[in-house]
């Protein structure tokens, strides 16, 4: 049996507001690491910076000091330094699980994932979490993907999605 959407569903629907994704927040407790740490690893460019907030920023954010503005084509990343919080991977857990990046061909993948290594071996950053990049695994319909944190202990997936699938 098929239902079919009522004419007031169907009129919402129409009327709602199609939001669409602006940036991810994150937060860190070292500004300048992961600022060059965005540039580094995945070329992003600092777009703005500021250190004035309203009164609404302030309540939900105590202590925040700075906040910039990374960009890497249609994605931002806003990194806003809240000095002296500790990183705890159980707030971080409930927060955020994690966010994906496509690339346009699985050889990019390792690229990405080599890249991570380089950087991490540099000694240049420091990372809230010890740990390395998951394997690039392959899902039976095709798609290739690893897992690896920044600086911050915040989850990334980096994927590849062959031709055809979304």
């Amino acid at each position: 049996m098929n239902e079919t959407p009522s004419a007031v569903t169907e009129a919402a629907h129409v009327r709602s507001p199609r939001p669409r994704f602006h940036h991810v927040g994150v937060q860190t407790t070292d500004l300048a690491n992961s600022v060059r740490w965005y540039e580094d690893f995945l070329g992003c460019r600092q777009a703005w910076s500021l250190d004035r907030f309203s009164e609404l920023t302030r309540s939900r954010l105590p202590g925040i000091h700075e906040l910039t503005e990374m960009v890497l084509g249609d994605v931002r990343i806003h990194l806003f330094d809240r000095p002296g919080r500790k990183y705890d991977p159980s707030e971080s857990a409930v927060q955020f699980q994690h966010f994906c990046f496509s690339v346009g061909a699985p050889e990019e993948l390792v690229r990405l994932r080599e890249r991570w290594i380089e950087l991490h071996r540099s000694g240049r950053y420091a990372f809230a979490l010890d740990e390395q990049p998951t394997d690039i695994v392959v899902d039976d319909d095709g798609v290739r993907s690893f897992y690896a944190y920044d600086v911050n202990g915040l989850e990334f997936e980096f994927t590849y999605v062959p031709d055809g699938q979304s």
